[in-house]
């Protein structure tokens, strides 16, 4: 009989790691106010976040003690693409009219959307630690690892296809040019924010 405590306890968890709002997080609720490539894009953000779950349910979660080199390069090359990333953020939102001529249809392709989040996702330190290390060492009290994985990973679909395809119900506030400088600068922020704790350790 299946165990509820368990999936409910890899759901909440999950949930509550990943519901903070970051950098992949912002970009997610971007697209989705521009409603672009917004299927495949929570499509990859929730399969990644679940493949990263099952790595570290299956044992995988001491993978920064086997590699000493994986954590200070993913640590760097994260901070500097959350650099040049908030640079651009910075620069819509300067100039304003960028960001709205996006949000009629003229943004990025497929192509950028998706190797944009894979950076997001892939080179960002905190996710192996919250999501591998984390997630996996909490799995390893419970008698049913695999039920865990689960509930952690429908957490993730959950969540990003709620933010990816919710995102559009502030559509009238963002018809608004100011609304997109503001959101812009918001994110260049968060990105610069993001890239100096990475390099200080904070």
């Amino acid at each position: 009989m299946m165990d509820m405590t368990t999936l409910f306890a890899g759901f909440g968890l999950s949930l509550s790691l990943i519901v903070a709002i970051g950098a992949q997080n912002a970009f997610v609720l971007r697209q989705g106010l521009l409603r672009q490539h917004v299927l495949p894009l929570v499509l990859f953000c929730a399969c990644s976040d679940a493949l990263l779950i099952n790595v570290g349910v299956a044992g995988f979660g001491n993978l920064a003690e086997a590699l000493p080199w994986f954590e200070p390069v993913m640590r760097y090359g994260g901070a500097a693409f959350l650099i040049v990333y908030g640079a651009r953020s910075a620069q819509s939102a300067w100039r304003g009219g960028a960001a709205l001529e996006q949000g009629e249809g003229q943004g990025m392709s497929l192509r950028a959307t998706l190797l944009t989040c894979m950076l997001f996702t892939w080179a960002n330190p905190h996710v192996y630690l919250d999501t591998v290390v984390l997630l996996g060492s909490i799995a390893a009290q419970y008698e049913d690892r695999t039920l865990f994985a689960i509930g952690a990973s429908a957490a993730s679909f959950v969540f990003f296809f709620s933010l990816g395809y919710g995102a559009r119900l502030l559509g009238p506030l963002f018809a608004r040019p100011r609304a997109w400088q503001v959101l812009d600068a918001g994110i260049a922020l968060l990105m610069w924010f993001i890239a100096y704790t990475l390099l200080t350790g904070g």
